[in-house]
């Protein structure tokens, strides 16, 4: 029978205190302290022995006993805009996570109403016993319903990712590497090209739409056509069917991975292979289009990182540091490469 690691015994179950693991680690339970605050300047020798007294303990810390300390809530709340239906779970995924890590809970609110309702729960919110920072992903002006914003003791990040219908915009709308895409299928010999849009009142569609618009020009390629879609693979399907085929086109550039789904489908469905007669690029890495056949070329948004940058960001106010800038969009957005592309044949549809 394989070997179980060796743990302590306790008595009874009362859970380890932050002096029983100050004790095994061999340090002050100060120490302690700062290694669950994360404290840099830790060594990395103390940081390992602390570290691996926690774990054999099990150690949790005490977040209602801290909160009484320090008043402290030990939460931070993130604002969303009024709707939550296209509520961005990556993106708060990673933040919870960032947040956990710095040992503080995330608390979700969305912020509904006229601007008085607005304000008199944003008010509520920027009581230092109610959460300890705030994090907005919704764009705030310098007052709300009267009440200034400049005013407020609780930290703030305002990122203003979204727009009050959840739409991506700032650096959640970067679209600069859709000119790498179309470079790379120009080298593959592409230069005859439809774009199928998402819906126009978003920024990240009208963004993509002006880079590719702008690439065409400056390689000298052609665009047969603009098709304005809705995010969904019936726009897809719809452009496929009654604009792509037999345009001439050899490459689709889609706003979406939904959008991409349903051109390969309509063009499949009219016989028109892909990616031998028609290259197709999607963008945002849905785990479908690992699977799709062919599997889908495309552009993985890394979301999570986006959230967790941002609670970085608050966390280094609470810490007291300077704050700094808006997200920069280098680095967020990665082409991927599958199947769904490949050469120019030497005749289009």
């Amino acid at each position: 029978m394989a070997e179980q690691p060796a743990t302590r015994p306790r008595a009874g179950k009362k859970p380890p205190t932050i002096y029983e693991v100050a004790k095994l680690a061999g340090v002050s339970h100060q120490t302690v302290s700062r290694f669950l605050r994360k404290d840099p300047a830790m060594r990395p020798d103390t940081t390992r022995r602390v570290a691996q007294a926690v774990a054999e303990l099990g150690y949790r810390p005490n977040l209602a006993a801290r909160t009484m300390r320090t008043r402290r809530s030990n939460r931070i709340a993130v604002i969303l805009p009024g709707s939550m239906e296209r509520m961005p779970s990556r993106v708060l995924s990673g933040a919870a996570a960032a947040a956990h890590e710095a040992g503080y809970l995330l608390d979700v609110v969305s912020l509904e109403g006229d601007a008085a309702a607005r304000a008199t729960r944003l008010e509520a919110l920027l009581q230092p016993e109610s959460a300890d920072g705030i994090l907005s992903f919704a764009p705030l002006g310098k007052s709300t319903g009267g009440f200034a914003l400049s005013d407020i003791r609780v930290p703030m990040v305002v990122e203003g990712a979204y727009d009050d219908s959840m739409r991506a915009q700032g650096a959640f709308a970067d679209a600069s590497v859709a000119a790498e895409i179309m470079r790379h299928l120009a080298e593959w010999g592409h230069r005859r090209f439809i774009h199928v849009t998402g819906p126009l009142e978003w920024a990240s569609a009208r963004a993509r739409r002006a880079v590719y618009e702008a690439t065409i020009e400056e390689l000298g390629l052609e665009s047969l056509a603009v098709v304005e879609g809705d995010w969904s693979p019936g726009a897809g399907w719809t452009a496929a069917t009654e604009v792509i085929a037999g345009s001439g086109a050899t490459a689709v550039f889609a706003a979406s991975d939904a959008v991409a789904f349903g051109v390969i489908t309509g063009l499949q469905s009219l016989g028109i292979d892909v990616p031998r007669k028609v290259s197709v690029f999607g963008w945002n890495d849905e785990e479908l289009g690992r699977y799709f056949r062919p599997t889908l070329s495309t552009v993985s948004v890394d979301q999570e990182r986006q959230g967790r940058e941002a609670v970085r960001r608050l966390l280094g106010l609470l810490r007291g540091e300077p704050p700094t800038g808006q997200l920069e969009a280098a680095g967020f957005n990665r082409i991927i490469l599958r199947e769904s592309t490949g050469p120019a044949p030497t005749r289009g549809v």
